[in-house]
């Protein structure tokens, strides 16, 4: 199975996530964990929390936009799976998430960068897990 990964364009989207991270941590003092930034806009602490949070998903919305304003063609996403599968992936994703107190970009990214034994151990099961449903997937069932 081919994939669409491009070294260039994966190390670019890595600099400005952790460059994302970084500046909202020095300018609010907050985790960049995508999870918890959304679920913190159905039950925000106060306006200010909002705002931040909705300034965030809003960059996150518009970027292809960005993209195709810079190149003039939007972004090409080849999601190779049913809809079906994306369902029940999300929903563990989801259980994921709420069991490991924090997502891939909260725990791998930030957590990881701060050296914290928990986000380490959470980012090592993310891993471990990835690879497991990749062998799962291409050698035992044969998607």
């Amino acid at each position: 199975m081919m994939t669409g990964f491009t070294p260039l364009a994966a190390t670019a989207g890595g600099a400005l996530i952790g460059l994302a991270s970084v500046l909202l941590m020095a300018t609010l003092g907050r985790v960049m964990g995508a999870t918890g930034i959304l679920a913190g806009v159905f039950a925000p602490s106060g306006p200010r929390d909002l705002d931040w949070r909705l300034a965030l998903l809003a960059g996150m919305m518009t970027a292809p936009f960005l993209w195709l304003a810079a190149t003039g063609a939007m972004p090409v996403i080849d999601v190779p799976v049913s809809r079906a599968s994306m369902v029940i992936g999300g929903l563990l994703v989801g259980i994921g998430v709420t069991f490991g107190s924090g997502c891939t970009s909260g725990h791998g990214v930030c957590g990881m960068a701060r050296l914290s034994p928990r986000s380490i151990t959470a980012t090592a099961i993310f891993m471990a897990f990835t690879a497991l449903t990749v062998f799962v997937t291409r050698h035992l069932i044969g998607a």
